[in-house]
């Protein structure tokens, strides 16, 4: 629960939070694209799943153009931003595959629930002295939509549902779902924003996306225990 809280709700918000003051959505979007391949390898290491050739021959093809994408744009060096949303891919994927774990143990609400309730000592104070001492730290009728958003949909509906889903089908498939995610925030950014994209940006997204497909159809391994049990109640009646 602890790993969850610390990658979920502390780590991942706020690396990407502080890339975003450096970086543009899309660039970030593309970047942020790798996390279904580091959230599947982060399960396969915590379960023990055994991937084919394949699955490493596109895990590495997805990684280099995301390192390719991300020294392009800076100019041929990474940037403190590129680091930090790196480093939110890694604890981001440490949570999701903890709290898919967890959600075959208890209900998904329940997992983030406490999740978040682990870190309010610490976010509340922080999220109060935040809008104290920031010159732009008003609260505006944007900002609260926008807020309001992040805990009740992003944070607590999506979780919720996410951390069900890895204890039903397992975490290497259930990460197929967030492929079209890198191509959704593009959109929306420039929808919401008014972001210019870089004509790099939605070809490399397809790239990584191509390449993390690639990953969930030759991963080893099937759904999670909850499947199982499910099927076994099905066909014999009784638990085994």
């Amino acid at each position: 629960l602890a790993v969850v809280a610390g990658g979920v709700v502390v780590g991942f918000p706020l690396l990407t939070a502080l890339a975003l003051e450096t970086s543009s959505t899309a660039h970030a979007a593309v970047v942020v694209g790798l996390l279904p391949l580091t959230t599947a390898a982060y399960g396969a290491w915590r379960r023990g799943t055994r991937h084919p050739a394949a699955f490493w021959l596109a895990a590495s093809g997805g990684a280099v153009l995301v390192a390719g994408f991300a020294l392009w744009e800076s100019g041929g060096g990474l940037s403190p931003a590129d680091l930090l949303l790196f480093g939110a891919l890694v604890v981001c994927a440490a949570g999701y595959g903890e709290g898919g774990r967890l959600a075959e143990e208890m209900p998904g609400w329940q997992v983030i629930g406490w999740a978040l309730a682990l870190c309010l000592p610490l976010s509340l104070p922080v999220a109060v002295l935040a809008m104290a001492v920031e010159p732009d730290g008003r609260l505006t009728a944007r900002t609260v939509v926008g807020l309001a958003w992040l805990v009740l949909g992003s944070q607590c509906v999506g979780l919720m549902v996410w951390y069900r889903g890895m204890a039903v089908i397992g975490v290497g498939r259930a990460s197929q779902l967030q492929l079209a995610q890198p191509l959704l925030t593009l959109l929306w950014a420039v929808l919401l924003l008014g972001e210019r994209m870089s004509p790099l940006a939605p070809l490399t997204a397809l790239g990584v996306l191509a390449c993390i497909a690639v990953t969930q159809r030759t991963a080893g391994g099937g759904a999670g225990p909850t499947v199982v049990r499910v099927r076994r109640l099905g066909s014999g009646g009784q638990r085994s």
